[in-house]
């Protein structure tokens, strides 16, 4: 018997580390080459990158400007979204269910289509800013710049933030209300010596996703920042910008943010780990129905937040039956836009879901077989691998494009710009997610059933295909879909490592916006919108509607 459990023991620590080996290839060896590759050269180390970035004013202050964005917004995310996770959970909303479904379709609309759509709406010919001019002769100066980027990330951050925090006060006993209301502890106060501390672990969690995202996006900050520079499009500017290249310092400033934002994961973790609470939340909280002023706030609030939330959706699919010319759209309602989208683009829409299917497949596979041997057959290489897979949560999109690019754009790894790269960025920068979710489900699952079926005969590997992997899986699909609708939705990462071959739904959006063509991006966009609706759609038949966030 013993030498049975050797056996097995073995056989899925071979099986890690042949997942975690390819894991490793596609990313750790990626950032090691981004890091050599900033500071060293054929004739030796070279700093003098990293000297030019720190003497250079022009480069400090879009530190700066990326601290102070992701800063605020983080802040404000987590008031807002604190609250409304609070009011959805304390008391009675008429609409939840339609709120709740609204604020996860707009959890995984891409942000830099909020940015698109804030445009058409407070950009300076945007229905609003018109509507202003021709009224009221008010000149509205635009969505643009600081706030505009700051606006925009907020809207999307909060529901974010509402999701994760409002599974973790779903496991707040009531009881623990009772008893601080016996010694004398209520309202704000029972909220901030009670409550607070119980869902802290959750709120950094989330807080640390909010502001990595900011700290180095992108696409919203590309379309709204109008020469409001952040660390973002300075690294892209800096690798693949159209009037000057210099790869090198582009290296030098995504290490930078690599170290930075490693940096601050560690922090969390370590604070977090302090304060881990286990709950159980045997009589959960009860709501109530607010009255009177009460009421009207809370409502009032529910309301307005789902409204900035889903705005964004409801106004790129209206402009997309709209006529349009360029970045205007003219009076009347075509489907023009879907036809050219489809005759034209049609290829990149099979492309997305072919690659979104293919990497779907690879971080279940992953994902199953690195949880499963970190839970069941525990070991040092298990718990390297378990810890190592949570980092590229905090690897920008932009950071883990070019560490691709500098790994697979010459021999003997020529792999830039081929399928096999994006769809390898796409497994990394969901493999956390699906991994986290899919030990948890394992956790749930008592290792006496697996006990009892090799009792009865079964040997270890069909005990896990015939009886471990369909219980694992009901609860492994939910997250997977998820990880599908952030996959086809992917830009940052995927922006660096296409080529014309390789074009996907979200790249096509971006570049059709960047053109003025805004009829066919509202197309493009409503029907990656769609597709990732109809996945919510299967998401909420499998899992009947209970689906929770967690981290």
């Amino acid at each position: 018997m013993r030498r049975k459990h050797t056996r097995d023991f073995t056989a899925w620590n071979l099986l890690a580390l042949v997942s975690f080996s390819s894991f490793a290839f596609f990313f750790l060896f990626p950032l090691f080459r981004l890091i050599v590759g900033a500071i060293w050269t054929g004739s030796g180390f070279n700093l003098e990158p990293f000297k030019r970035f720190f003497a250079t004013k022009y480069y400090m202050q879009a530190v700066i400007n990326s601290f102070k964005v992701s800063t605020v917004t983080t802040l404000i995310a987590i008031c807002t979204g604190t609250t409304f996770a609070m009011i959805m959970r304390y008391f009675k909303i008429k609409g939840k269910k339609i709120v709740d479904i609204l604020l996860l379709v707009s959890t995984i609309t891409p942000p830099f289509l909020g940015g698109y759509s804030w445009i058409l709406l407070f950009g300076r010919v945007g229905w609003v800013t018109t509507w202003l001019k021709n009224t009221f002769g008010f000149i509205f100066p635009g969505i643009y710049g600081f706030w505009g980027i700051v606006f925009t990330f907020v809207c999307h951050s909060t529901m974010t933030m509402y999701m994760y925090i409002s599974g973790a006060l779903k496991n707040v006993d009531a009881t623990l209300n009772e008893a601080a209301a016996n010694l004398g502890c209520y309202g704000i106060r029972r909220i901030v010596k009670i409550i607070i501390p119980l869902i802290l672990p959750t709120v950094l969690s989330t807080a640390l996703l909010t502001f990595m995202h900011c700290f180095a996006d992108y696409g919203t900050s590309s379309l709204i920042g109008e020469g409001y520079n952040v660390m973002g499009t300075l690294i892209y500017t800096a690798f693949l910008g159209e009037v000057s290249r210099d790869a090198t310092l582009a290296s030098a400033m995504a290490s930078i943010t690599l170290i930075f934002t490693s940096c601050l994961f560690m922090v969390q973790r370590w604070l977090a780990s302090r304060r881990i609470v286990e709950m159980n939340a045997l009589h959960p909280i009860e709501q109530k129905k607010p009255k009177g002023i009460i009421a009207v706030v809370t409502h009032a609030y529910i309301y307005l937040m789902t409204t900035l939330a889903v705005c964004p959706i409801f106004v790129v699919a209206y402009n997309s039956f709209q006529k349009a010319s360029g970045f205007l759209f003219l009076p009347g309602y075509s489907l023009d836009s879907y036809r050219t989208a489809i005759t034209r683009l049609g290829d990149s829409i099979q492309r997305t879901y072919a690659y979104g299917l293919v990497a779907i497949v690879l971080i279940v596979v992953i994902a199953v077989i690195i949880s499963y041997a970190n839970v069941r057959h525990r070991s040092a290489l298990t718990k390297t691998a378990d810890t190592l897979t949570m980092f590229p949560l905090v690897v920008p999109g932009t950071v883990l494009g070019i560490a691709m690019v500098l790994a697979f754009n010459g021999a003997p790894f020529y792999l830039n710009g081929t399928a096999a790269l994006v769809i390898s960025v796409w497994v990394i920068r969901r493999l956390p997610y699906t991994i986290r979710s899919t030990t948890g489900v394992l956790h749930n699952i008592s290792i006496s059933v697996e006990e009892a079926a090799q009792s009865l005969g079964a040997n270890p590997f069909r005990t896990f295909i015939r009886v471990t992997f369909p219980m694992l899986f009901s609860g492994v699909l939910p997250g997977a879909l998820l990880s599908f609708i952030a996959s086809i939705t992917e830009l940052s990462s995927s922006l660096m490592v296409y080529n014309f071959k390789t074009v996907t739904m979200s790249i096509k959006i971006y570049t059709e916006i960047c053109k003025g063509n805004f009829g066919v991006a509202s197309a493009m966009s409503t029907i990656l919108l769609l597709s990732a609706v109809v996945v919510l759609g299967i998401l909420f038949k499998v899992s009947k509607g209970n689906y929770e966030f967690t981290l």
